[in-house]
Parts: C-alpha cells; sequence; structure tokens
C-alpha cells in the first residue's frame, strides 16, 4: 500500500529549504541507526537549488552516499548531465558521490556494472515529475518501463540523449521516496500521482512511503 505525506511551501525558495531540512533529517536518523545513510537524486532543474541548501546542512558528510537515479548519455563535462549540475550545487560536501557509468562503450554493460554497486534498498530516493509525467528517466512508451530483472536500463534517444535510469524495481524498494515539484505545470500530473493513474510513469512507482514536497502551483487544488 502506498502512502504519501504532502508538504505544500509557498514558494521555490522554500521548497527547496524544506526539502533539504528534511533529507538532512533523514540522513542523521539513518547514520545514527546503521552508519551510513544512501541517498539517490534524479535529475532537473527544480532539485538544485535543495542541492545547494543541503550542502549548507549539518549532516555527517563521511557516511552519505549519493547515486544517481538517471543520467543522459553525454561526455563528463557537459552541460546537459545531471552529475555537472549536481556538484556544482553540492561543493566541497565530501559526500561519497557514485556517478552512473554514462562515457561507456557498451552502455548496456555499464548499467549491468552500476546495479553491482547498489545497496539492496535505498534509505531515499528523490524524484520529479516530467510534464509529461515521467520521472527518473522512465519515459513513456519506452521499454525500459517494463523491466522488472534488472535495477538500471538504458533507455531510447529522447529529447536528444539516451539515457541510464533506475527501474522501477529498485524504486519500489526504497524506504522513501521524496517528491519534489514546482510550477503549475506539473499540477495535473502529481493529481495522477496520487490518483496511481498507471498512463503516467510517474504514478508507478510502488514504494509504499512517498513524500511529496510541491509549491502551492504544483500542489493545485
Amino acid at each position: 500500500m502506498v502512502t504519501f505525506t504532502t508538504e505544500v511551501v509557498a514558494d521555490t525558495a522554500e521548497l527547496a529549504s524544506r526539502a533539504a531540512a528534511f533529507v538532512a533529517a533523514t540522513a542523521r536518523e539513518s547514520v545514527a541507526a546503521r552508519g551510513v545513510f544512501t541517498f539517490a537524486v534524479s535529475g532537473g532543474k527544480t532539485p538544485w537549488a535543495m542541492f545547494a541548501e543541503l550542502a549548507r546542512e549539518a549532516v555527517p558528510w563521511a557516511q552519505i552516499e549519493i547515486y544517481q537515479a538517471d543520467e543522459r548519455v553525454a561526455p563528463d563535462a557537459d552541460p546537459d548531465r545531471n552529475l555537472v549540475n549536481l556538484m556544482q550545487a553540492l561543493g566541497p560536501a565530501p559526500a561519497r558521490v557514485f556517478p552512473m557509468p554514462v562515457t561507456a562503450l557498451d552502455l548496456q554493460a555499464a548499467a549491468s556494472s552500476y546495479s553491482s554497486t547498489l545497496p539492496l534498498t535505498f534509505d531515499l530516493i528523490h524524484l520529479g515529475i516530467g510534464p509529461d509525467g515521467h520521472t527518473a528517466s522512465l519515459i513513456p512508451n519506452d521499454p525500459v518501463l517494463d523491466i522488472t530483472d534488472a535495477n538500471v536500463g538504458v533507455t531510447a534517444p529522447y529529447q536528444g540523449h539516451q539515457r541510464m535510469t533506475f527501474t522501477f524495481p529498485v524504486l519500489d524498494r526504497a524506504q522513501h521516496i521524496m517528491w519534489l515539484v514546482a510550477g503549475a505545470d506539473k499540477a495535473e500530473r502529481l493529481q495522477q500521482v496520487y490518483a496511481r493513474d498507471a498512463a503516467i510513469p510517474a504514478a508507478r512507482v510502488q514504494a509504499s512511503q512517498q513524500i511529496v514536497f510541491a509549491d502551492r502551483a504544483a500542489a493545485g487544488r
């Protein structure tokens, strides 16, 4: 059973601040309990400010492991890479970051290799919602949606790039999913997520505990 907890904030600045505080608190709890916090992050512009806020939080950075939930297939320094923006936002925060190997010649083998580095269960996975209802790089009508026997897959080209992405099985095992949603153009899609409308990939995530941070525009009614 999927349970949603929702926090609606005034604007994107408060969205970044509140989400960062939640991540920091979850990190401290996980490290206190198990000695490590495993966190996976998605791409998109909305989370950049959250990562910058997180870098200023008092958290046990040496015990934090950050993985990518998705990445564009592009050269290492390409500004389209999620990793570039993540590292810029985190700045000198000394977390252990595990980049997706999207420059490999054999992407399928690289996806399998990255899968082998993942924890069985993530403490927290950050996700967003695209205008078409995609999340991570689980894109409508892409064969990657049907993968059930691997944690990481490779998509067909989408908006100019192939993508490497977590699949539903690894998302569904997460202790917590954290949705970060901003803008009126996401309001309808967010309602579809709440309604468990399988017409969009974002609504197919089955992790039992899902927390939504949304600004007023995205929260809609």
